[in-house]
């Protein structure tokens, strides 16, 4: 498994972006038949490939949104009440009624390894994160359109998914 050269990832994402959105669209409006067998058997291809700990990029420029779940543990874990872990780490969204981290890069971040200093409680949002193999895929395009310009992982899926779906 290769690193992640995220400086290379992005550029990838700068000259395929809209051939891959509108790829997920197509699929959208009509599902080709057997579409989630097909993302199910190319998952684990894309996890031989993908070596999250070399990216973080989903850390480094994304937020998870938390639920009050999320609030309740993590602020239990650090000896908080939920509006003491809410006044020192978040703000509320209200356009999109999320609570979201006040800053980027994650504040649970380590930068120097990549990893998440709070890996076994963190949010529902982060553990499914990048959300790659759902029961109805269709119903997901709108996050993998999201999720290929922040996440290697997602975007090989979609390169998968692209040549399997040729023939």
């Amino acid at each position: 498994m290769q690193p992640i050269n995220l400086r290379s990832f992005k550029q990838k994402v700068r000259h395929n972006k809209k051939r891959f959105k509108s790829f997920l669209t197509k699929l959208e409006k009509k599902t080709p038949r057997g579409l989630d067998k097909i993302t199910v058997a190319l998952e684990p291809k894309v996890w031989e490939e993908t070596d999250c700990l070399s990216c973080a990029n989903c850390c480094k420029t994304m937020t998870p949104t938390y639920t009050n779940a999320d609030i309740k543990r993590i602020s239990a874990h650090f000896g908080q009440t939920p509006q003491e872990f809410k006044d020192k780490w978040l703000i509320y969204e209200k356009k999109d009624k999320d609570w979201q981290n006040k800053k980027q890069p994650c504040q649970f971040l380590n930068l120097t390894d990549n990893k998440c200093s709070i890996y076994e409680i963190r949010p529902v949002d982060c553990s499914g994160f990048p959300h790659l193999p759902k029961k109805r895929m269709v119903d997901y395009m709108h996050v993998h359109k999201q999720n290929i310009e922040y996440c290697p992982a997602t975007y090989k899926l979609v390169e998968k998914m692209q040549e399997a779906l040729k023939s």
